[in-house]
Order: C-alpha cells, then sequence, then structure tokens
C-alpha cells in the first residue's frame, strides 16, 4: 500500500516558494530518500499593465525602495546611517523620504514584495530586500541583477524540517504540497503534515516543536541584498552613478566592520629596522603591511628622531594578541580606534557590475 505524504511550505509575503517556472531538488537523508517538485507560476498581482518602459520614462528622479516595517526596515536603516546615507523622513506616515546625501535620489517605503515587483514594473530602480524576496518575487526576471549580494544582516534559510516519526519512517513514494499562510511548524504535531519548507533563522521555533532540519534540506541561503533594475542602470540618467555611490560606501563600510586601527610609539635606528621587528609577529601585518613614519623629538636643543609610530589595522578577534605582541617588541603608547570604512583602489563588486551590463 503506497503512502502518501504531505509537506507543507509557507506562503505569503516572508518567504520563497522558489523563482523559476519549475523546481526540483533531492535529499537524502539516511534511509530517507525522496524528491520534492514543485512549480511556480506569477500571481496576478506581479503581472504589470501597459508599456513598463514608457511608464518607467515619465520620471526623472531615481527612486530606492526599502522595506517599510520589522526587523529588515530597521536593519536597512541602521546600515544606510552607518554608510553616512541617513534617510530623512520628514513624515512617518509618508511612505516618500530622501537621502540628502545623494541628489535626485527619492526612497520609498514599500513592503519587501512590493519592493520586487516595482522593480520589476518600473516603478523603482534600486531595491534593497532580502534574496528570498527577490527569488520568490521576481520570477527569475532576466531584468533584476544582484548588485550587492551580502549586506551582513536578515539572514536566513529556506529550509526542510521534518517531524521525529517521520524520521523514522523508509520508503517514501508519495508526496502532495499545501501551503500554509503561517505557523507552519504546528502541522506535523497536528497530524496534517510529516513535514514543512519554511524560513529558519535561529531554529529555536523549529527545537521547540520536535522539528528538526535534516542534513542537506538546505534550499536557499538567504540575507539582505542590494538589487536593481538592469534597465534603469543602462537606460536612466544617474542610476548608474548613485548606483556606484552606495556600492562604494557599503563596500567600504562592510569591509571596515570589526577592524581597528592600532597605533603605537616604537625606538628603532631606522624605519627598515622597525618593519623588520613588526612584520616578524604574525598579527602585525595589517592590511598591505605596517605604515612606519618618524617622531620628532627635541632633547638638548637637538631635533632627534629615535621613535618610530606605527599604524596597523587588526581585526577585533585579533585585537588584544596584537597589543601583547607590539608590546613585546618595544611598542608604547597603543592607541586603539574603530574603523568607519576601508575603500579599495577600486569597489570589487563595481567591475562585475559593470562586466554583468557589458559595459
Amino acid at each position: 500500500m503506497s503512502v502518501v505524504r504531505t509537506i507543507f511550505l509557507q506562503c505569503g509575503p516572508s518567504v520563497s516558494h522558489f523563482s523559476t517556472s519549475s523546481y526540483s531538488t533531492n535529499f537524502n537523508s539516511g534511509s530517507v530518500k525522496f524528491t520534492i517538485s514543485c512549480c511556480s507560476v506569477a500571481s496576478p498581482a506581479s503581472v504589470v499593465i501597459g508599456n513598463v518602459d514608457k511608464k518607467a520614462s515619465e520620471r526623472n528622479e531615481v527612486r530606492l525602495g526599502l522595506p517599510s516595517k520589522g526587523r529588515m526596515a530597521t536593519d536597512t536603516l541602521d546600515l544606510l546611517k552607518d554608510c553616512q546615507l541617513s534617510v530623512r523622513q520628514v513624515n512617518p506616515r509618508q511612505y516618500v523620504a530622501e537621502i540628502p546625501q545623494i541628489t535626485n535620489l527619492e526612497v520609498w517605503f514599500q513592503r519587501p514584495k512590493d519592493v520586487v515587483r516595482k522593480l520589476v514594473s518600473g516603478d523603482l530602480d534600486l531595491g534593497i530586500v532580502g534574496l528570498d524576496t527577490v527569488k520568490e518575487y521576481g520570477q527569475e526576471n532576466e531584468d533584476l541583477i544582484i548588485v550587492h549580494d551580502a549586506l551582513d544582516y536578515g539572514d536566513c534559510r529556506l529550509s526542510l524540517a521534518l517531524g521525529p516519526k517521520f524520521m523514522k519512517d523508509n520508503g517514501l513514494k508519495h508526496v502532495t504540497f499545501s501551503t500554509a499562510d503561517g505557523a507552519l511548524e504546528a502541522a506535523p504535531a497536528m497530524g496534517i503534515a510529516d513535514a514543512i519548507v519554511d524560513l529558519v533563522s535561529s531554529g529555536t521555533t523549529l527545537r521547540e516543536n520536535n522539528l528538526k532540519e535534516i542534513e542537506g534540506g538546505i534550499i536557499l541561503e538567504s540575507q539582505a541584498v542590494l538589487v536593481a533594475s538592469r534597465r534603469s542602470l543602462i537606460q536612466r540618467k544617474g542610476v548608474l552613478d548613485i548606483t556606484h555611490e552606495m556600492l562604494e560606501r557599503l563596500e567600504a563600510h562592510l569591509k571596515a566592520v570589526g577592524q581597528f586601527t592600532v597605533t603605537a610609539n616604537m625606538r628603532g635606528k631606522s624605519a627598515e629596522e622597525v618593519a623588520e621587528r613588526i612584520l616578524s609577529q604574525p598579527s602585525l601585518s595589517g592590511l598591505q603591511g605596517p605604515t612606519i613614519s618618524p617622531v620628532f623629538t627635541k632633547r638638548g636643543g637637538k631635533v632627534a628622531a629615535d621613535y618610530f609610530a606605527i599604524v596597523i589595522c587588526v581585526p577585533k578577534k585579533a585585537l588584544y594578541k596584537s597589543v601583547r605582541q607590539l608590546r613585546a617588541i618595544g611598542g608604547s603608547g597603543v592607541l586603539i580606534s574603530p574603523l568607519t570604512y576601508i575603500f579599495d583602489e577600486e569597489t570589487p563588486r563595481w567591475r562585475q557590475l559593470l562586466s554583468k551590463l557589458g559595459l
């Protein structure tokens, strides 16, 4: 007798239901082997009516879509503020705002799924949302292009979770799919599903409901991303320049997170001799090497330069170890300050973006 197994899929704005027209993945957990396949079609709400290009050309300002509510909205505003791109909203009840540091840029607060839909329709040029939202509502639209794929917040994963009884079963042959708007964790306990596919952050809710993610059961890894309309980047005046500035600020800030500038004085005969001592310590090499400059003092009416100032960049996890190593080789007066930006000669993702655009 064949047994039909039911797997519940989360639906709605918070989770991806797969972005391609058809999706299939295999899972193997011990003696349980099965295949999940499902199809996705564009919802009526995502269908754009009218001439998109004509509609998009009727405005001159560049538009950035941001999440309007929730943790994602708060974290997005915090990140932009850390990049000196504070969003100014005159009236909190209005959905439009501005970033004073960037001229001709409008900020529109929207539901994450609507940010993606309006990027596709041409009503927005740029947006910051979760990758899962892009996959769900973007429908693999070729006009959507990921500009920055790792903004370091909003982390979650779309994962398959099983109940304890299901883990003991073998020979799975038949699977049916159902959808629900939320509280999927209760479905196995209620006996209406054997497994669920849901977004998982910490996994605490799964564990508290006696569910377990299976090995190899992660369907999608997601975090906040900067996404843009390819058409806008190529055709709309100012979009590419604004994207470049935002990308440089984001890259420079994210690279600087957790990095500290360490400055110390060290006695030495020459800069080269001091450099040899510093580079003998593995934690003191910095990004490319130490910056060493003479410290001039006046003794007995004469100017002397028998001390050198050392400046290096050190990650937070190696901070105290670096201070100890500096002291061990004669460093003193150690000063430490957090970094705000680290600008590279060229932003790597900018070159990648130009390549994707064929520019």
